[in-house]
């Protein structure tokens, strides 16, 4: 059984928390951020409607960890299976993104792929997604398709949960009596309401549509002033790169403990002045436009090419945590709208 109802939420997360430990989101504010999950601290749990303000990425490449040590070698951290719930689709192509990166077979990171390994995922429809929301830009939709253990969908008196790996199916045998048969009706609401978030999007973002393909849009426009004039409000506060599920820049940090030394993984952001500086004391992106041009470039030319996949699934985190002003859909839009200008240019001239 692929797709089963239950009720209660709580009744279903209850389950999961007698397995492994769980983290849920917590809305704060206009916000949701992940926390742990108590069953017994009489809280309702909350059905997120949009994504957490966080990326998933904290769970499988955390902001600090130790990767190496001397003279003796220390065994990694014992990881726990655990179990996150509400990502969205969002959240699973970036998954899918980092999974690229570090599970690719000559450059394998041991510590990521234990941890991947180790999590069930628990996707959830989007039901009003925010304003700096555009998956629907880059091909994304609201509700998960795939990557995911199980996926919940609200509607109704309950909730339609779905499996989508053989974890999640395992865990629907194993509390089969907890669930119910769905009804035909019950599936014509969610697809309903998942029609009504995509419509939501597409209005929303009306006014982003590009015109062409992102990659054509930054390669294209590589020589475009709109990356200076756009960088123009940016304060390096490089909260785009830190909150973005995708970006995966880090550097090694030496560190002398008592009886050893440690070679810490942190994050690091290309928006940062002295990211590209060499020992010589040259840094060929210097100027924040540069690095602005370098990051969309990244995002849309290099990692493609590379990969096959865009590594922007649009989340819209970026706009939510910039200080500035920068905002990754209109730098796009803008970008467009000069190729199709020079398009326009080009066939009057040749008339």
């Amino acid at each position: 059984m692929d797709t089963v109802f239950i009720s209660r939420l709580k009744t279903f997360l209850d389950a999961v928390a007698e397995t492994v430990p769980l983290y849920v989101p917590r809305r704060v504010d206009e916000h949701y951020v992940c926390v742990s999950y108590d069953s017994e601290n009489g809280k309702v749990p909350e059905f997120n409607n949009i994504r957490v303000c966080t990326p998933v990425k904290e769970f499988l490449f955390p902001l600090r960890e130790l990767a190496a040590v001397f003279p003796e070698p220390v065994a990694p951290e014992e990881v726990a299976p655990f179990a996150v719930f509400g990502l969205k689709a969002c959240d699973l192509r970036s998954m899918e993104i980092l999974d690229k990166v570090f599970m690719e077979e000559e450059f394998e990171d041991t510590l990521y792929l234990v941890r991947r390994e180790k999590m069930l995922v628990i996707s959830s429809d989007c039901s009003d997604p925010a304003e700096s929301c555009f998956c629907n830009i880059l091909g994304g939709q609201s509700h998960p398709e795939e990557g995911f253990d199980l996926n919940v969908s609200a509607v109704d008196d309950g909730f339609i949960v779905q499996s989508g790996s053989s974890k999640g199916r395992r865990f629907l045998s194993a509390h089969i009596s907890m669930f119910g048969d769905v009804p035909d009706a019950l599936l014509a609401e969610r697809q309903k309401n998942r029609t009504a978030t995509h419509d939501q999007l597409e209005k929303a973002n009306g006014a982003f549509q590009l015109r062409a393909s992102a990659q054509e849009v930054v390669e294209r426009g590589y020589e475009s002033e709109v990356f200076d004039e756009q960088a123009q409000t940016c304060v390096e506060c490089q909260a785009c790169t830190r909150v973005c599920p995708t970006c995966h820049c880090f550097y090694l940090y030496d560190t002398k403990q008592q009886d050893y030394f440690g070679k810490m993984k942190m994050w690091d952001s290309c928006m940062r002045t002295g990211y590209a500086a060499v020992a010589g004391g040259g840094n060929p992106r210097e100027m924040l436009g540069d690095r602005l041009r370098h990051r969309m470039m990244h995002k849309f030319s290099y990692f493609l090419e590379r990969y096959g996949v865009e590594m922007c699934v649009g989340c819209g985190r970026c706009v939510d945590g910039e200080a500035g002003e920068v905002d990754i859909r209109v730098l796009l839009r803008k970008l467009s709208d000069e190729l199709t200008d020079k398009g326009r240019a080009v066939a009057k001239k040749a008339k």
